[in-house]
């Protein structure tokens, strides 16, 4: 007797079949138009103007991962900035980048083979990342294989390549398991315009690419934005996307991470995940990044071990643990179901240093790169904003120690309580930022419900 499929597979296998031949007609279109114009790829998507978002100027391949939410239904433009004249670093700054802020703990001495680390720079080329993951004492780390604010960059360059590959091997890092690359914020898979839905996969295959030649087995992207369209039409168009990169490109495992939930953002419910994965014709190339900041921003909860318990059977149910590759390590300066992105330092946001303990105790997050985002950033004496490298260092050694920790022990809970309160103030700051917007929908709200029932008042009038 021949097996059935169920009614959600026949649909989404047909929206995505119906994706495929639109991106393939999108391509044809937008190719015979660059024939055309004889443009640059960045300069085919028409100008626009657009609010400008408060924010840190963008760096180059050096910024560090910053919070990234982005405005509803916009995708962030390719930011150009002048190129600030390098300054030369002195011999003792050399010096003191040379040393190691922590030496690395050899995984195998952890009762579980926890890989972590954070996202570090690329700046100078990418075997530079690798020196940097050292410094801070990381077994695992991500980075931006080329500047993640550009459209276009240049080829992975030889000399860079080889030398990444001679670094990872001196350094024991295995690229295939515990490096974890991330996408570019400009990338929109789920993009319908044609020339867009272009530009976008051309710089998420490069990406794919060089991933292929350094030996990188997993690639960390943003789903994208559904632009005001359906969900299903754009998860089918990211799942169309995902098929023809995969079969450009050889090994590499197209890896979603979940979003917060803002508005026209894929990837704040985790069955936005399911089903882009159920459009994947190879199951072997996607998997999915949890974050956890995200994740709790979206409303799913971690901090108790019967809510984390839960949330992680809510996963495996709807998406498959199975598809489970890597963990974004981040604490949130906003409260439970805010929908806001706002990444905070471990155990100083709402989620609290016990959900980073039932993490770090769960058998489920062995084996695989664990990194941190969090922020390093802090005011100098002369109030000028530099990066501490050595917060990275010390969250490292905390979530090392969480493995074996008693929660409910003296050192782990004044630990706790420390890290609370030094994270109260902020949390403090960022709760009535959402009180007051909270207050500010419920009135606008009412107003819309008064007029909604005097209109129907004067319908019954006549």
């Amino acid at each position: 007797m021949p097996l059935r499929t169920s009614p959600r597979k026949r649909t989404v296998a047909a929206a995505v079949v119906k994706a495929e031949e639109t991106v393939r007609t999108a391509t044809t279109k937008a190719q015979k138009a660059t024939r055309t114009k004889a443009a640059p790829v960045e300069a085919a998507a028409p100008a626009r103007k657009r609010k400008r978002v408060a924010g840190p100027k963008a760096k180059d391949e050096d910024e560090e991962h910053k919070c990234d939410s982005h405005d509803e239904g916009e995708e962030p433009q390719e930011v150009k900035t002048k190129a600030a004249p390098k300054k030369r670093k002195t011999q003792k700054e050399k010096e003191d980048d040379a040393v190691p802020l922590a030496e690395r703990t050899a995984v195998g001495s952890l009762k579980k083979a926890m890989y972590i680390g954070a996202h570090v720079s690329a700046a100078g080329g990418v075997q530079n990342s690798i020196s940097n993951a050292v410094h801070v004492g990381g077994n695992a780390f991500a980075l931006f294989l080329k500047s993640q604010r550009k459209w276009s960059s240049p080829p992975l360059d030889p000399v860079a390549r080889d030398a990444f590959h001679t670094a990872a091997k001196e350094n024991a890092y295995a690229a295939g398991q515990h490096v974890l690359p991330h996408g570019s914020y400009l990338v929109n898979l789920a993009q319908a315009d044609a020339e867009k839905a272009t530009q976008a996969y051309d710089n998420f295959v490069d990406d794919l690419k060089r991933c292929d030649a350094l030996g990188i087995k997993l690639y960390n992207f943003h789903p994208g934005s559904t632009g005001g369209a359906s969900m299903a039409s754009a998860t089918a168009r990211i799942a169309a996307q995902l098929n023809k990169s995969h079969k450009a490109t050889k090994t590499v495992i197209t890896v979603l991470e979940n979003m917060c939930g803002h508005g026209n953002i894929i990837g704040g419910k985790f069955e936005d995940l399911r089903d882009i994965i159920a459009g994947v014709e190879d199951k072997e190339r996607v998997g999915v990044c949890i974050d956890t900041c995200h994740g709790f921003a979206a409303g799913y909860d971690l901090r108790s071990p019967e809510a984390f318990q839960a949330t992680m059977a809510e996963f495996d149910r709807i998406v498959g643990l199975k598809y489970l590759k890597a963990l974004h390590m981040n604490d949130s300066k906003a409260p439970f179901g805010s929908h806001r992105d706002l990444h905070a330092n471990i155990g100083t946001g709402f989620l609290g240093l016990r959900a980073f303990h039932n993490i770090m105790t769960f058998d489920g997050f062995q084996n695989m790169p664990l990194v941190l985002e969090t922020p390093i950033e802090k005011k100098g004496a002369d109030g000028k904003t530099v990066e501490d490298k050595k917060v990275w260092a010390d969250e490292i050694k905390l979530l090392e120690w969480l493995i074996d920790a008693d929660p409910e022990s003296d050192e782990f809970k004044q630990k706790e309580k420390d890290l609370w309160a030094s994270g109260e103030a902020e949390r403090k700051r960022v709760q009535q930022q959402v009180d007051a917007k909270a207050a500010k929908d419920a009135k606008k709200g009412g107003k819309k419900g008064k007029k909604a029932a005097a209109s129907t008042d004067d319908e019954n009038d006549e």
